[in-house]
């Protein structure tokens, strides 16, 4: 077996690995986020005169990489936690293969990265606010596209790579709806947004008339570029108005200090529900995967769907 690890690069291991991330169907940017972490791994191994190779570690070679993730890069704890995600991921296809004989980065994760969960008591939670302080949150943000995103995602509980997706001609005005692009997390493509919405993304498209590069589709775009705003400049735009309200502290380790994007879907679903929503329908309106049998026989209607959500979702009193 050592011959034929022999003759494989670690740049020809990481595309095997990409490979065989997308035949089992992982999320697009969660295989760009292993495969970009396991090539900053890589680069490391082989700095500093270690000339060592993917198949050719130990458990000193991993706690090695936490000391340069933690002390030398400033990583902070939740980010070494998707690094090593990302290792554990490979390493278990490397075992798989038979390439490597266990994956020990699952006790290196174990020793070393167990402070974040204690810092949460092991039952961190992502942040819930109130209908009220959502409403202060939307109302704090001065800026009109950086307020339609915010509301946008509230409003419909959609993913950030969702939102970025969105094309101007996925929306219909009209029936006020939006088509999303199919992923493979999400079954229903069809979610809703109520008239404060509607209110806040009129004004976002008058304002993005002026800064949207001709030919751009992309409902959301970047001043920078005047093309698709990417996932980071969502989050940044997004906890930038968080942070401003109080509602987000990017210096702690606790989940329950951050207010994120995917918040929001936390949000959407909670409230959605102490407004007397059906199960079912919050379930068709998240795009949840069909987990039952019984419920690929259960049909909801488009309309009494829509009904219950103009209904249920709650007023922000957007100004």
């Amino acid at each position: 077996m050592e011959s034929i690890v022999m003759q494989i690069s670690d740049n020809e291991l990481i595309k095997r690995f990409e490979k065989d991330c997308m035949v089992r169907g992982l999320a697009e940017k969660t295989v760009i986020e292993y495969i970009g972490n396991l090539r900053i791994f890589d680069m490391f191994l082989k700095s500093n005169g270690r000339n060592k190779n993917l198949l050719n570690i130990d458990r000193d070679t991993l706690k090695e990489f936490v000391e340069y993730l933690r002390f030398e890069r400033a990583v902070s704890q939740k980010r070494i936690k998707n690094y090593f995600s990302a290792l554990s991921s490979f390493y278990e296809y490397a075992v798989y293969e038979r390439l490597f004989d266990k994956n020990i980065i699952l006790e290196v994760r174990k020793r070393y990265l167990r402070s974040y969960k204690k810092a949460n008591n092991g039952n961190g939670q992502r942040k819930l606010i109130s209908v009220k302080e959502m409403a202060n949150f939307i109302n704090s943000i001065m800026d009109i596209r950086d307020k339609a995103m915010a509301l946008l995602l509230a409003k419909t509980g959609i993913r950030r790579g969702e939102l970025i997706k969105i094309d101007i001609d996925d929306i219909n005005w009209q029936d006020m709806s939006i088509t999303l692009k199919p992923t493979a997390k999400r079954s229903n493509r069809v979610v809703f947004f109520d008239i404060e919405c509607m209110v806040v993304l009129k004004k976002w498209m008058e304002r993005r008339a002026l800064v949207a590069n001709p030919g751009c589709k992309a409902l959301f775009v970047s001043y920078m570029s005047g093309e698709r705003i990417n996932r980071t400049g969502v989050y940044n735009s997004f906890t930038k108005w968080a942070k401003m309200v109080g509602l987000h502290n990017p210096d702690s380790d606790k989940m329950e200090d951050h207010f994120t994007p995917h918040c929001c879907r936390h949000w959407f679903t909670t409230h959605l529900r102490r407004a007397g929503m059906p199960r079912e329908f919050i379930r068709e309106l998240r795009g949840d995967a069909i987990k039952e049998a019984m419920d690929i026989y259960y049909h909801i209607d488009r309309e009494e769907l829509k009904k219950s959500y103009m209904a249920c979702i709650p007023k922000l009193g957007v100004e």
